[in-house]
């Protein structure tokens, strides 16, 4: 068994730095050609605290385990917490590639100041995020379509009873080596079936759609369960007061391709501002493809499929990247989508990005950042 090893590591970007206690036990990397998504975790994870008075102090990197709770601690309470997501690659030069960590960066202030976590300091963040993959490398597998997922959150760990803001917070990063996000045969893309659902809502105005917290996807099981059991893998969300606009499909920002137009949710507070969302915009408008963020409702995309100006509807975020649409299923009836294909935008956008996230391909953008 190792013996262990605690040192002092820096954090280029931040103005303090982590120490490093090495794993006594590191665990066997498994196999790449089985890999589940998030269910296999690191050696180590990255820990930091916050403290009234005192601020976000103690960062470490520590061997991934339990964390301690006191049953009155607020997150099991009140839900005072919020996560990230996000991915580091192997490019085949052997460098370890992180997509626009700045913008999860971004959105990890906004839901921190939506449900009164105090802010992380300036850099503190991608320091972290680099500092726990550079220890990880090792993880990252190799084979095609997999990646090490990284999952920052933040909680309120301080015991009270009593709906205020607390008062001490935990910041911890842990990693999985992942595969695909849907379990598809032979790998790459293919079609998903959306239940269209008009009962539950994910988000409504004023509320925390925007902010990537916990309760937005507690709140969402029950529909899912109900797409399950009519054969689906994920729920097209309705807007929450008039139960008539697209908003997003599961956890993913959605695009509609009509008229060869991509249609995709404004950001008016309900909608998750997606990093993949904005690079697909990004792309698309590069490539001078018509694109507009704005309302669309469920009647006009089935009025589309009718009359065959509906091309292609795809959902666009970490996990899958790009999720392409084979049918969207509602009480009214089903709906095939491009015949049930992948669509030709959809494999273009995925070929794309995933080949920028991987350095297969000229990030002419500047999206990519190096560990």
């Amino acid at each position: 068994m190792a013996i262990k090893m605690k040192q002092e590591i820096s954090a280029p970007g931040y103005a303090g730095k982590f120490t490093f206690e090495r794993s006594a036990d590191p665990k066997p990397k498994p196999d790449p050609n089985t890999l589940k998504f998030g269910q296999t975790f690191s050696d180590h994870m990255f820990i930091m605290e916050y403290s009234e008075g005192r601020g976000w102090h103690g960062g470490r990197i520590v061997p991934y385990g339990p964390i301690a709770l006191d049953p009155a601690a607020a997150v099991l309470h009140y839900g005072q917490e919020m996560f990230e997501g996000m991915k580091a690659y192997r490019a085949q030069d052997g460098r370890v590639l992180l997509f626009r960590p700045g913008k999860n960066a971004e959105r990890v202030a906004n839901s921190c100041d939506r449900i009164c976590i105090p802010r992380l300091d300036d850099g503190l963040f991608v320091a972290a995020v680099k500092a726990i993959v550079d220890v990880e490398r090792g993880w990252i597998p190799e084979k095609e379509g997999t990646s090490l997922y990284i999952r920052p959150f933040i909680f309120a760990d301080e015991p009270f009873l009593g709906v205020h803001a607390a008062r001490h917070y935990l910041f911890v990063i842990i990693c999985s080596p992942v595969g695909p996000y849907y379990d598809t045969p032979g790998g790459g893309l293919s079609p998903t079936n959306i239940y269209v659902e008009r009962e539950y809502v994910r988000a409504a105005p004023g509320g925390t759609g925007f902010a990537k917290v916990g309760g937005n996807y507690a709140g969402s099981l029950k529909a899912q369960a109900t797409a399950a059991e009519r054969g689906c893998e994920q729920v097209l969300w309705l807007d929450a007061v008039e139960r008539k606009y697209v908003e997003e499909i599961g956890t993913s920002n959605a695009f509609f391709v009509v008229g060869g137009e991509a249609v995709t949710a404004p950001l008016a507070g309900t909608i998750l501002p997606g990093v993949t969302r904005d690079s697909v915009i990004t792309l698309l408008k590069k490539w001078d493809i018509p694109v507009s963020e704005r309302r669309l409702t469920i009647d006009d995309v089935f009025a589309a499929g009718r009359d065959g100006s509906l091309q292609e509807i795809f959902a666009s975020g970490t996990a899958a990247v790009i999720s392409p649409v084979g049918k969207l299923v509602s009480a009214d009836g089903t709906l095939t989508v491009g015949g049930g294909s992948v669509g030709p935008l959809a494999q273009r956008l995925y070929d794309a990005l995933y080949g920028i996230q991987t350095g297969r391909l000229t990030d002419e953008l500047g999206w990519t950042v190096t560990v």
